[in-house]
């Protein structure tokens, strides 16, 4: 078997923590960060007697991500309880959806290099979040916090369609990128908002049985997502090689060595105990309502590459920075309501407007400067009366002091405005050529590189003022004249 090649089978099990002011099934507060066990009541405790409710939100927000990826809504959804014990799950079992998830089927496009492939989803269910353990604060002694207990999440089953580590940075990129689009969640995986389970086989290359999986539980980042497959790939290969078997377990990964480590044997359906939550009626979705909802949805990004890659003919560079996020997007769109040169649009945003961002730690929403003056810059660069030097260097941080000021007003009262008077620049392209007649004798030997020299000295006298285009002119018919 030493020469066999061996081909890895991923699928996922994605929990998006959605973007709801409430708990699912009760009014807790539900955002992150409070002091531990402060946003918890009967209801999210478990306490005897205590009812669920559902949350009118988090079906919004499931029926939303559904329609984006293309899924079959369920029009009748149930709810059902999957008995397991935690000392992070209060009530002893978690309120989640078995028979009738809400989203069925579906598929989300990952963009690996310059190719696409479709990643089919198996379905979208909603459920509640448990607490969370901490082990770290004491030596002998774990913690318990309650707050995330009840938090209402979506897990995202896909099918098993991925082969590398690669593919599972692609996908979680992506639906981190569409759920932030659709103001699902906020996708903040330091912060468990976005994390998943990863189930990890391999066959021989050609095969199509899919042999038993290991699953790798609740990661939270790219970087340790791809190194728990790795590990857990040769490990397996390593098993398979010696003849043992590949044991269906769960198991935890420890970035600080870059191992897995059994937590349990693989449950089954069965092992949890399904069955239909009692105190929770069927939630109906009328035809109007999924209307409404699919009417809603704003531009996806998959589309909005496809629209700046034709209309506005951007490279695959410039549009995948600018679809990275929605509000990086929406400004450009605007942006090109003001101004046709695109491509100048795509660099202003990409290596000026969002670099100052990031430096003022602020939101390109937030960004003082409006459209119609961004297109005036990139107008004055364009018709050759601000030079592109001291349209970033001088022009664009006046204009940020100054936002509602107006750019050819501003570049004039700086004194930037560029000159195409042919007798100003002539005298002084003169000047210059008449200082270093050994320069134009090299020029005119074949040189012709010191047209650069010429035309910095040239820029320079002028101060910067001088068009480039009439003032490169002016010099190389004086040197073929001289």
């Amino acid at each position: 078997m030493a020469n066999t090649v061996y081909e890895t089978v991923i699928g996922l099990e994605v929990h998006v923590q959605l973007a709801t002011n409430s708990k699912a099934f009760c009014a807790d507060d539900a955002s992150f960060g409070g002091e531990p066990n402060s946003q918890v009541s009967p209801v999210s405790l478990g306490h005897p007697g205590t009812l669920p409710k559902a949350n009118r939100r988090q079906i919004e927000l499931a029926t939303r991500l559904g329609l984006a990826l293309g899924c079959r809504i369920n029009p009748t959804n149930t709810f059902d309880r999957k008995n397991y014990f935690y000392a992070d799950l209060p009530k002893g079992y978690q309120i989640t959806q078995d028979k009738q998830p809400i989203c069925i089927g579906g598929a989300l496009s990952i963009k690996l290099g310059n190719t696409w492939k479709s990643i089919r989803i198996h379905h979208i269910h909603m459920e509640e979040d448990a607490g969370k353990s901490i082990h770290t604060l004491a030596p002998r002694h774990s913690f318990i916090d309650l707050n995330r207990a009840g938090v209402p999440l979506l897990e995202i089953v896909t099918e098993p369609d991925l082969r590398s580590g690669e593919e599972v940075d692609a996908f979680i990129t992506a639906m981190r990128q569409l759920v932030r689009y659709l103001e699902v969640s906020d996708g903040n995986m330091e912060q468990g908002s976005l994390r998943c389970d990863v189930n990890i086989s391999i066959r021989e290359q050609g095969s199509t049985i899919l042999n038993d999986r290991c699953e790798v539980k609740n990661v939270n980042s790219m970087k340790f997502a791809r190194q728990a497959i790795d590990y857990e790939v040769r490990r397996q290969i390593g098993l398979t090689e010696s003849g043992q078997k590949v044991k269906q377990q769960t198991l935890n990964f420890d970035p600080n060595t870059g191992v897995t480590s059994p937590l349990r044997e693989k449950e089954d359906a069965h092992d949890y105990r399904y069955f239909p939550e009692p105190d929770l009626p069927p939630i109906v979705l009328s035809e109007a309502y999924l209307s409404k909802v699919k009417n809603e949805l704003p531009q996806l990004p998959a589309a909005l590459y496809e629209t700046l890659t034709t209309q506005y003919q951007l490279s695959d560079y410039d549009a995948s920075i600018l679809v990275e996020e929605k509000a990086t997007g929406l400004f450009y769109l605007n942006l090109v309501q003001h101004s046709s040169n695109y491509k100048a649009a795509a660099n202003l945003v990409i290596n000026r407007i969002l670099p100052w961002c990031q430096e003022q730690k602020m939101s390109i929403a937030q960004f003082p400067i409006a459209g119609p003056q961004l297109a005036a810059l990139i107008q004055l660069i364009e018709e050759g009366k601000v030079s592109n030097t001291a349209a970033y260097q001088n022009l664009f941080p006046a204009m940020l002091a100054k936002p509602t000021q107006a750019p050819l007003a501003l570049a004039e009262s700086l004194n930037l405005i560029q000159t195409s008077d042919g007798d100003f620049l002539q005298k002084i392209a003169v000047e210059i050529l008449t200082q270093f007649p050994d320069k134009v004798k090299e020029y005119q030997k074949g040189k012709k590189g010191l047209i650069g020299f010429f035309m910095g000295e040239l820029m320079k006298r002028s101060k910067g003022k001088a068009d480039p285009k009439v003032a490169t002119g002016i010099l190389e018919a004086l040197l073929k004249n001289n």
